[in-house]
């Protein structure tokens, strides 16, 4: 069987081996949410991994409301991720772009005033993230069903100005509790209209906006990622065994190059120890690249690997502290500390000055 440092085809890309980078929002953007110069040195400095998965990115002022974060509806926007994805290809690696609809995890102040969409009037849990500090989630309003063609359109334009922007594919953002994510799970989707009540039904949305991606960047290119088990930001679900493999069986049959999942550890450091994980049955209806996140140290990922539960590993925060995680995987080299402090700040601190190995050992 394969192992992480053994190159692997995901759809129409040629990824060297099989480590790669999870999306990490890190609020580097500016408030109209156009990418930075540090963004681009960021991301080349993490281009060893086999293939990166960006942070985030917001497909539409209606869907974004993270301070900072970027976005990629505007022409600015793409001329900030351009320079991105040059700085990537330049020194050697890919990116896909992550498409995000962060549905009703938006406070107001985001939006001028208007309410967030989602799949229900069900108010997140907990605060949301604004300028002036965290605030209550609003209770949002549902999307309506004639409003779905434009949420398609919106996608197919992120989608499109991804391209204009080098990305070598995308992401469907489908997990961790934002818009996709609300319709799929049964706690968050009270609807009567065909996108609620059945599984059916609540997979609807997800299969008409992989669709709309797919008609422009190609199969071949697109990716969904998904977060099968447990409580994430407000949303669960009564049966995840029934929902998540009939959500993996759709896509598929859309024919998708790579399905990543964020599953949490099971074992029973999260308190899941007698949660049996959704992804073995995953496994079992989706053929093509199968990518598995959450808590991977070397040993992990490579019994993960080589047991063909999953194809290759997608590391998170690992990857935020040493840029060169590959090569302190395979050498077994020590990681640099976590700066937590700086996740989300704005500046070059905790952001582009961990060292790699070599740099770390010389200091």
């Amino acid at each position: 069987m394969p192992g992480l440092f053994d190159p692997i085809e995901v759809g129409a890309i040629t990824a060297p081996n099989r480590v790669f980078m999870a999306p990490l929002t890190r609020a580097r953007g500016t408030r109209d949410h156009v990418p930075t110069p540090i963004m681009a040195e960021y991301y080349a400095q993490r281009a060893s991994a086999g293939l990166i998965i960006s942070e985030a990115i917001g497909i539409s002022r209606q869907g974004l409301g993270w301070p900072y974060a970027t976005g990629i509806w505007t022409d600015e926007q793409v001329a900030g991720w351009r320079r991105v994805t040059d700085a990537v290809h330049a020194a050697g690696g890919r990116i896909v772009a992550q498409l995000w609809h962060m549905g009703r995890l938006i406070h107001t102040d985001l939006l001028d005033g208007e309410l967030p969409v989602s799949s229900s009037a069900i108010a997140a849990p907990g605060h949301a993230h604004t300028y002036d500090g965290n605030k209550p989630y609003p209770v949002p309003r549902p999307l309506e069903a004639k409003e779905v063609p434009q949420l398609l359109e919106d996608y197919r334009h992120a989608a499109r100005n991804a391209l204009a922007a080098g990305f070598d594919g995308v992401q469907l953002h489908a997990a961790n509790g934002y818009l996709i994510d609300s319709f799929l799970r049964d706690n968050t989707n009270n609807r009567t209209d065909s996108y609620g009540g059945s599984i059916e039904n609540r997979i609807r949305l997800l299969g008409e906006v992989t669709r709309a991606i797919v008609e422009v960047v190609g199969a071949e290119r697109t990716g969904v990622r998904l977060s099968p088990n447990g409580e994430v930001q407000g949303v669960n679900d009564s049966d995840p065994h029934a929902l998540f493999p009939a959500a993996a069986k759709l896509l598929e049959e859309i024919g998708i190059a790579f399905l990543e999942l964020r599953e949490p550890d099971f074992n029973g450091s999260r308190g899941a120890a007698d949660v049996e994980p959704v992804a073995p049955e995953i496994r079992k209806v989706f053929s093509r690249t199968l990518i598995l996140n959450s808590d991977y140290d070397r040993a992990k990922a490579d019994a993960a690997l080589s047991s063909g539960a999953a194809d290759a590993i997608a590391f998170g925060r690992p990857f935020i502290a040493n840029p060169d995680l590959p090569r302190r995987l395979a050498e077994g080299l020590p990681y640099n500390p976590l700066r937590e402090a700086f996740l989300y700040s704005q500046g070059e601190e905790g952001y582009t000055d961990y060292p790699a190995a070599q740099e770390a050992k010389a200091a």
